[in-house]
């Protein structure tokens, strides 16, 4: 018997959409309440903005391809706004170009998988109590189908 196989290629959009809804499904796994595209503060967009049962905040970027990575760099913006920060990208993706400060999840469409744990630096008070607060109101405004905000 002959087997054939036939390679589908994937769109960066859809690669991105599949890690995204993994390591949101990791995420909630792991206890967060995740949120995708969150608009922060100073203007960025998280892909994924978790809330921790303790109220710890991590934020999740998507790295869709080695092209997305090498011309994005802003993830050093996102820490302000969380306890931890992690990459999270698709199987094949050549992760010894990575940083290695940040956390590393690895994700498909079904799930994902923490292969480095992000450090923690705690958020000050004031910051944690404005961003969950926001997070909340973010949450409820999309549940009851308002449009986008961004984090105030």
């Amino acid at each position: 018997m002959d087997a054939t196989v036939t390679l589908v290629a994937v769109s960066r959009p859809e690669t991105t959409a599949a890690v995204t809804r993994g390591a949101a499904r990791l995420l909630t796994a792991l206890g967060y309440a995740p949120l995708a595209e969150v608009t922060l503060p100073n203007g960025r967009r998280a892909d994924l903005m978790a809330l921790g049962r303790k109220g710890e905040i991590f934020i999740v970027e998507v790295k869709s391809s080695l092209e997305d990575f090498r011309t994005d760099q802003k993830w050093h913006e996102y820490q302000p706004y969380c306890d931890a920060f992690a990459f999270a990208v698709a199987p094949e993706f050549p992760r010894e170009i990575l940083p290695q400060e940040p956390g590393l999840i690895v994700a498909d469409g079904f799930g994902g998988a923490v292969l480095r744990e992000a450090g923690a630096v705690p958020l000050a008070g004031a910051r944690r109590k404005a961003l969950t607060l926001a997070f909340g109101r973010l949450a409820a405004l999309r549940a009851a189908g308002v449009p986008a905000v961004a984090l105030e």
